[in-house]
Order: structure tokens, then C-alpha cells, then sequence
């Protein structure tokens, strides 16, 4: 299956590029479905194809129009691992993609490969606590510093005030979660991005601004910052695109030549995932656009349930925004859905928090978010527990804060257990 249909050339959508896409069944005896291919190596048809392939993988030269480089190693190619890419790269409307063995295996190879000593990363605030310990505790090592700044309506005027106090010739990244996690807070990408086209001015083009989003909250179904400039966009596949639990992987889509760098860095660290978990991956994607349209519809009725709740000071969701505000119309520009992370905040601090967590009987309370079960869990202590909670309260990320991931159990059954949660 191409890309296109032969009869306009136009485009399939991405509920339809995810179960065909990239795969011939001719060449696995006529299955529907992809096979698992567990196999570390794969044997060359000549050495004249082997010397071939090596040099594609190696970048010892470029590869000809039409031409696919072939198998060598599954720690540098493998059919799973890139039907899998192919789809999401289609899904998101860029030029390449790479899964990786985690979400943070994904971001700290990114960075990795494109940051350098003397680099700076500005960040938006909150990010998930893993990404906070890299920038925060591991980047400085090497000589690569960190600078947040708090997600909402002016951050790429922050940005650019925080590049012309450090230095705007130092700034080589420009790290977006939207929406942030766990406040659900809204990030313009489309001015972060200008904001990096304005930095990269007179650059060499290799050394250019690059604009990374974390897109694990709302893509690839309901935003899509390719269309708004980023230049690379990243996964924790764990979450929704896993979608059930049982995987851990992370990926990552853009530009040819920035994801092709960072591509080189995953073979070399052996970042990548086994083939098996390729192959869920797959297949789960092909499920992706109706869970997460299911689940959103759920987590709208449950957030309104608890914005008209006495015991709930805030509710932090898309539709609950004000009609006519800033941050409802960027949310309309930017996404074309709500998503299901719920962020909500009870009075009584983390006691109190505590105590509605510990009542829940259908949310499950564990960490993680995006997968088929519900979940609940308290960001201050848990997730987030590596940032200092004075600081966390500066980004919006509260002691009383609850963040809930809505799964598809019946709404009915949900809507009871909240309620009992948050009872006398």
C-alpha cells in the first residue's frame, strides 16, 4: 500500500495509512497482517548489495530517488521497526520517523545527537519529571545549559527575552511540551517556531534553531506541530499510541536531515525497541484515532462533572475554557480535540489529595497515562517528584493537584467512582 491512491495521487488518511501502509503481503506468503520478525540479522542477496546497504546506513553516500535501503541489522533496520516509523511519519505529516525504546530513550537521543557544550535548550515549564532530571541534572554535565520557562499564552515572548539574556547565537533548541504535563497548560507553536526561524537568521543551516514538541498528550489524532513549524515531534508511545499497558517505546518524527542525525545516534547508543515491540506498536495503531476519540468524549463529561463538584477548587481542560479567551481560541486554532488528561485540584493540600485517591475503585492509582484502563495519580509526589515543590508551584503544579488519565471503562461506572473519591 503507497501513501496515495493511484487514483488522484491524494493522500489516504491516517486511520487508513495505519493498516496498510508500507507493507507488501506478497513478500510474508500472502498475510494480512505483518509477521513478527525476530531476527537479529538479515542475509544479503550479493556483497555488492551488502556494500550497498552499509553505505546508506553509514552516510557514506546518498541514497538515489526510488531507491530503499535495504536490511542489515536489527539494531539498524528492521521491517517492524520501520512500517511502524513510516506510519507515524505519515500520521504526522513529516518527512521521517524513528521509534525508540522509551519515551525518555527518544528525547535524551535527540538531544544528544543535536546539542553540543556551549548549547542552549529553552524549555517550556512544567515537563514530564524525566525530561526535568535530563535538562535539569545530565545536560549541564556536558556543558549544555537549561533555561525554563512557564507554559501558556506568551511563551515564545519569553523565549525570545531568555535567548537575549543568555545569548541568541547559544540557543539551539527550543523544547515545547503543549499541553504541559501536568498543568494542561496551551503553548502557541506556531510563535515558538517563528521565534526559532527568527533566532536561525544568518546561521549556518546545520547549526539552525531547532523547535522540538512533545506531542504525547494530544497527537497524532488531535494536534499535529508540523503543521505549525516544529521541526521535530515527539512521543511517549507508551501512552496512547502503545495504548494498552504493556509497552514501552518512544518516538520521534520531523525534518529528514534532523530526525536522519538523530537516527545515526540511535544506532550507535542501540536506542532502538525489539522487534516485538514494533509489531504491537503496529498494532495498536491501527486502533489509535478511536480510543482516543473515546476516551476523550468520557474525560469531557468527567471534567465537567468535576468543575460543577464543591470539594474541586480547578479543573485544568480544553473545553472548559472560557468562550472568547485567548487560550480557548489558541486551543481551537491548534487542535481539532480535548484529549483525556484531566488535571484537578482539591482543597486540603496532598493530605486531602491522598485521601480521594485512596477511594478511587475503578481509576486506577499508578502512574503512567493514555492506556485502555483509567488512572489517577498525584504529580507533586509522584511524577514530578524530582522538581522542588516551590518551584513546581510557580508552574501551576499544585500540592493538591490530582491528574487522571480517562481509559474507556463505561462513563457510567467512572462518573460513580469520582464521585465516591471525592465524597464526605
Amino acid at each position: 500500500m503507497d501513501r496515495h491512491h493511484s487514483s488522484t495521487d491524494r493522500e489516504f488518511n491516517p486511520e487508513t495509512l495505519a493498516l496498510g501502509y508500507g507493507y507488501d503481503p506478497s513478500r510474508s506468503e500472502g498475510a494480512v497482517k505483518p509477521p513478527v520478525f525476530l531476527t537479529s540479522t538479515f542475509q544479503f542477496e550479493s556483497a555488492a548489495d551488502g556494500k550497498r546497504f552499509f553505505e546508506l546506513a553509514y552516510g557514506l553516500d546518498q541514497r538515489r530517488p526510488d531507491e530503499t535501503p535495504g536490511l542489515i541489522y536489527s539494531r539498524i533496520n528492521n521491517p517492524n521497526l520501520q512500517m511502524f516509523e513510516e506510519r507515524m511519519a505519515a500520521w504526522d505529516r513529516t518527512a521521517k520517523g524513528l521509534v525508540f525504546s522509551s519515551g525518555m530513550a527518544a528525547i535524551s537521543t535527540s538531544m544528544l545527537a543535536l546539542l553540543r557544550p556551549g548549547d542552549v535548550v529553552l524549555s517550556t515549564a512544567p515537563v514530564y519529571g524525566g525530561t526535568h532530571y535530563l535538562l535539569e541534572h545530565i545536560l549541564p554535565t556536558l556543558g549544555i545549559e537549561y533555561r525554563a520557562i512557564v507554559a501558556g499564552l506568551d511563551t515564545a515572548e519569553g523565549m525570545a527575552k531568555a535567548a537575549a539574556e543568555v545569548g541568541a547565537e547559544r540557543v539551539r533548541m527550543l523544547y515545547v511540551e503543549s499541553p504541559a504535563n501536568p498543568s494542561n497548560a496551551m503553548v502557541d507553536l506556531a510563535s515558538v517556531a517563528e521565534v526559532a526561524n527568527q533566532l536561525s537568521e544568518g546561521r549556518d543551516p546545520a547549526r539552525r534553531v531547532i523547535t522540538a514538541v512533545d506531542n504525547t498528550f494530544l497527537g497524532p489524532v488531535f494536534q499535529r506541530p508540523a503543521d505549525f513549524g516544529a521541526d521535530l515531534v515527539i512521543y511517549s508511545a507508551t501512552k496512547f499510541i502503545g495504548g494498552h499497558s504493556d509497552l514501552v517505546a518512544g518516538v520521534v518524527t520531523g525534518a529528514e536531515d534532523v530526525v536522519g542525525a538523530i537516527g545515526v545516534y540511535r544506532t550507535i547508543l542501540g536506542t532502538m525497541p525489539n522487534p516485538f515491540v514494533g509489531w504491537l506498536l503496529q498494532r495498536s495503531l491501527e486502533t489509535l484515532s478511536i480510543r482516543m476519540r473515546r476516551q476523550a468524549k468520557s474525560a469531557t463529561a468527567l471534567a465537567e462533572l468535576l468543575n460543577d463538584h464543591p470539594r474541586v477548587r480547578a479543573v485544568h481542560f480544553p473545553t472548559l475554557l472560557e468562550e472568547g479567551s485567548p487560550e480557548r481560541a489558541l486551543w481551537k486554532r491548534q487542535c481539532t480535540g480535548s484529549g483525556s488528561l484531566i488535571a484537578f485540584e482539591v482543597d486540603g493540600g496532598e493530605e486531602e489529595a491522598f485521601r480521594v485517591l485512596d477511594r478511587f475503585e475503578v481509576f486506577r492509582l499508578a502512574v503512567s497515562l493514555g492506556g485502555t484502563e483509567s488512572l489517577v495519580e498525584h504529580p507533586m509526589s509522584m511524577t514530578h517528584a524530582d522538581v522542588p515543590p516551590p518551584l513546581l508551584e510557580t508552574f501551576g503544579v499544585t500540592s493538591g493537584m490530582i491528574r487522571m488519565s480517562v481509559g474507556l471503562e463505561h462513563l457510567s461506572d467512572l462518573r460513580r467512582d469520582l464521585l465516591w473519591a471525592l465524597d464526605d
